[in-house]
């Protein structure tokens, strides 16, 4: 049984490797992520993950590992900003509230499915004008669904989280492990 990672992140590759494990491929889907309209976040992510599951080319046997995170304040989902516009205008929304992070995964072998989602709140300084600029010229918001990161610079701007960590990097671990178990893949090996 091969174990496929549809992701190009290379932070879901490191929380893979938490569990001892490296993908037998790497084969990021290409698909559609707009969210529809008047689309809740919780769902849209289950489904974006699901979706890239479907995606992937793998044979019948192979187990392939999807994941989607989102970042919602209320009930609007912050996606990857187009500009450093977009970003500053996120991260100023979030600016010294509380929002939630959603990733959800998907594992798919033929057309069988195991799927989860994990929900974490997360609390956001009051940013000063200095701290946005600064940060936004680093380019990390770059691909980051909200625009940060909490393992890259902006992890500076979050002094309370509740819910899984790794999840909010972009892959719980710990739900991870449990599919994978569920599934049949030998993730524990003498």
């Amino acid at each position: 049984m091969r174990l496929i990672l549809g992701s190009g992140s290379p932070r879901r590759l490191d929380l893979l490797a938490q569990l001892g494990l490296a993908p037998d491929d790497v084969r990021p889907p290409d698909i559609d992520e707009a969210p529809r309209k008047g689309e809740l976040p919780r769902p849209y992510c289950e489904r974006i993950a699901r979706a890239k599951a479907q995606a992937v080319e793998a044979d019948p046997d192979d187990l392939v590992l999807c994941a989607d995170t989102t970042v919602a304040l209320g009930r609007r989902i912050m996606g990857k900003p187009a500009d450093a516009g977009e970003a500053a205008g996120f991260l100023l929304a979030m600016s010294g509230r509380r929002h939630r992070v959603i990733t959800a995964i998907a594992l798919r072998r033929g057309a069988q499915f195991w799927e989860r989602s994990v929900e974490s709140q997360v609390r956001m300084k009051r940013l000063s004008d200095i701290e946005l600029n600064a940060y936004l010229a680093t380019g990390d918001w770059q691909g980051k669904a909200g625009g940060y990161a909490i393992q890259g610079p902006a992890g500076a701007f979050i002094p309370w989280i509740s819910g899984s960590f790794t999840a909010i990097v972009g892959l719980p671990v710990a739900e991870t492990a449990t599919l994978l178990q569920a599934a049949g893949y030998p993730l524990y090996r003498s």
